[in-house]
């Protein structure tokens, strides 16, 4: 038996980067329609639409692609437990900052992803975290502060609003680290990652009409057109075309590094809201945005350390 090294895998190579543009750039637009999502209905309500419609898009993809539609007992527990983190206790931290505290403040908080990813997939998969993704999130961190504090100064909240809506972010970011790393580990990976996630949303929005009936009473709903045009937008375009691209993502390159997209997603939507809602950029938002940039490209340009590979 011999020892070979696997070819080493940068961020940059078109089967990385287009998906991990993708992803940014779509995930980057959902902040503005969870936005107005915060409404009279409650947030667990319009989570529970939005993965419902999800589910249903990704099962037909899943025929589309000719994929199983049966999981057995073990990826039905795998698929409980993602759509438990993922779609259910993430989104619902997410929506529920957003009642206190700014969508631009809960964007830049969550671009922190890549920490937890790291740690964790250090502590439980073993992957490495080399001095690259170190110096890259070292830069980018300062530009997420700066972002921050521009965000913070700009918002009407009160001091106490915001340490409770940044506690709510953070229960999302570790919610979902826990399933992104779950989706980087070898029993998930047995499963296709389409039927794996169609299930989990399946679960994920079960449960969360569970919860909804239990916490706040029966279906609360708008009649706005851009309240249900905006469900079908996140439940289709920002999760069923999303997810399955990011997921792949992790299991090549690891949850720390797939995390990066998170770095720009926040930037993405300040450039957005620059167009449509009259975003005022100052110094210290745009030198933050710079720095995030610099440090995502510092990482970016980095490659997956070497794992060794038993061949005979």
């Amino acid at each position: 038996m011999s020892q070979e090294d696997t070819a080493e895998v940068s961020l940059l190579t078109p089967r990385i980067l287009i998906p991990f543009l993708l992803v940014s750039l779509i995930w980057g637009s959902t902040w503005l329609v969870i936005k107005d999502q915060i409404s009279d209905v409650a947030p667990s309500w319009s989570v529970s639409y939005r993965f419902l419609i999800a589910a249903a898009a990704m099962f037909v993809l899943v025929g589309i692609r000719k994929h199983p539609f049966r999981l057995d007992r073990t990826g039905q527990i795998l698929a409980v437990i993602l759509g438990f983190f993922q779609f259910t206790f993430n989104f619902n931290f997410v929506y529920n900052a957003e009642l206190y505290i700014t969508s631009g403040l809960v964007a830049v908080l969550f671009a922190l992803l890549m920490v937890p990813n790291a740690v964790l997939g250090r502590i439980f998969l073993g992957h490495k975290i080399t001095g690259a993704f170190l110096g890259g999130s070292a830069i980018a961190a300062v530009g997420i502060a700066m972002l921050f504090l521009h965000e913070y100064r700009a918002s009407p909240a009160s001091l106490e609003q915001v340490l409770l809506g940044a506690a709510l972010t953070f229960g999302g970011i570790m919610s979902a680290s826990i399933a992104n790393v779950m989706q980087a580990g070898e029993r998930l990976k047995a499963y296709p990652i389409i039927s794996i996630l169609a299930w989990a949303m399946l679960w994920g929005a079960l449960i969360n009409i569970v919860i909804s009936w239990i916490t706040v009473g029966p279906p609360q709903y708008e009649m706005r057109a851009a309240y249900w045009g905006g469900i079908f937008y996140l439940g289709v375009i920002g999760s069923v075309v999303t997810f399955p691209l990011y997921f792949s993502m992790i299991r090549e390159i690891g949850p720390g590094r797939a995390a990066y997209s998170s770095v720009l997603v926040p930037v993405v939507a300040m450039i957005l809201s620059t167009i449509f809602e009259n975003y005022v950029w100052t110094w210290l938002s745009a030198g933050g945005a710079v720095l995030a940039m610099i440090g995502l490209l510092v990482a970016l340009a980095a490659r997956k350390p070497k794992t060794p590979r038993i061949s005979g």
